[in-house]
């Protein structure tokens, strides 16, 4: 494997280009699943039938806290990507540790709007809107929990090899997904909530 030195470590050899490369690919993907989300919530949003409408169940504190924790959790990613480039292993693992924390208090308010939601009678079944908000808030919550799991195990990875191409292209990697959250979530925050609430 030939290392190229002028490149940063995530991008010193051939196969970790081709990975970041792949990985774009990927996250356009993504954003054609999340399009289709968005799409199918503006079209039923406002078929509520009897059920309750977004002014009446969306609250602004949940969802300010959601929005400052998880674009909290984008800065300290990028301090963890920097970190990396800088060779600092334990600086990277404590931004990226943070940033994990960040994204479980994240999951943890969302999961309490979630309930209020049960409570004040907007589940799956109350109407199309409800159906449709819930799809795309639990699916970006999904892609959150996922995130989770693969940065505990970037973490472990990074503390038992330390950082070379392979662990820095898979850090880089789960930076860039990451990011991608904290973008759905900017649209989720601007064309669902705010826009329900007005």
């Amino acid at each position: 494997m030939k290392i190229d030195h002028s490149q940063p470590l995530e991008y010193s050899t051939d196969q970790n280009q081709l990975n970041i490369l792949g990985f774009w690919i990927f996250l356009g993907a993504e954003i054609m699943l999340f399009a289709t989300l968005f799409t199918a919530y503006f079209t039923l949003e406002g078929r509520t039938g009897t059920g309750p409408t977004p002014a009446e169940i969306f609250e602004i504190t949940p969802v300010l806290i959601e929005t400052l924790v998880l674009l909290t959790s984008s800065f300290t990613i990028g301090l963890g990507v920097h970190a990396m480039r800088l060779g600092r292993k334990n600086a990277m693992i404590t931004f990226f540790t943070t940033t994990l924390l960040l994204g479980l208090v994240f999951l943890g308010v969302e999961i309490y709007e979630f309930m209020h939601y049960y409570h004040v009678g907007a589940t799956y079944q109350t109407s199309a809107f409800t159906a449709a908000l819930l799809t795309t808030l639990g699916t970006h919550g999904a892609h959150v929990t996922l995130g989770l799991f693969w940065g505990t195990f970037i973490i472990l990875q990074v503390k038992k090899r330390g950082l070379t191409p392979e662990t820095a292209n898979k850090s880089f990697i789960f930076s860039l997904y990451w990011h991608f959250l904290d973008v759905v979530w900017i649209f989720i925050f601007s064309f669902i909530y705010l826009k329900g609430m007005m």
